[in-house]
């Protein structure tokens, strides 16, 4: 069982911390549905929902296993990344693909629909963490490799904004250090 946030707000946004050390359980159906539900509420101008969910556990890591053995084959022939290949989805019990579903529109260039399928990934991030779960979005060269998208039926014109693996923590991490004064931040008054 899964324990729930017990920080504000505010602390819970300024403190969240991806954390790749994931176990089985993965979320269940009802949270999962909670997960969706936070990320088609992010900022969409036009209302175009331009994002598609695929949610992968059980036999389906082992089809994209496949999909990322034989992409990494073209990729590189170096056989560590290669090996590497093999036990990426097996990273967490969960891996929800999120990817662009442009739609032409005069007012929404493509650029804002990306930026709302990254808001959406992470809508699914944080709703994973506010019901005791963690998550870590990778992209890199399988995000954006042809036969990645023709394998998970994403048409070649769209992207693949994130592989995201959700499961329980398995270990803790130490807090990450975060200076404001590091940012570059302008103020105009």
């Amino acid at each position: 069982m899964t324990t729930q946030i017990t920080q504000t707000p505010l602390d819970f946004l300024t403190q969240r911390q991806s954390n790749g050390f994931l176990e089985a359980p993965a979320p269940s159906d009802s949270e999962l549905t909670k997960m969706l539900e936070a990320a088609i509420a992010t900022p969409d101008h036009g209302h175009l929902k331009p994002y598609r969910f695929d949610v992968i556990q059980g036999k389906g890591l082992d089809t994209l296993t496949d999909i990322f053995v034989k992409a990494m084959t073209l990729i590189s022939d170096d056989p560590i990344k290669q090996q590497k290949a093999k036990t990426m989805a097996y990273r967490a019990p969960m891996i929800i693909v999120v990817s662009t579903q442009y739609q032409q529109h005069p007012k929404v260039p493509k650029h804002e629909q990306m930026i709302t399928a990254g808001c959406a990934t992470y809508a699914l991030q944080m709703a994973a963490v506010a019901q005791g779960y963690n998550a870590l979005w990778r992209t890199g060269a399988l995000a954006e490799h042809p036969l990645v998208k023709q394998q998970l039926h994403i048409d070649e014109q769209q992207d693949i904004v994130g592989f995201l693996y959700v499961g329980s923590e398995s270990k803790a991490l130490a807090a990450k250090p975060r200076r404001l004064q590091s940012v570059d931040v302008r103020h105009w008054r």
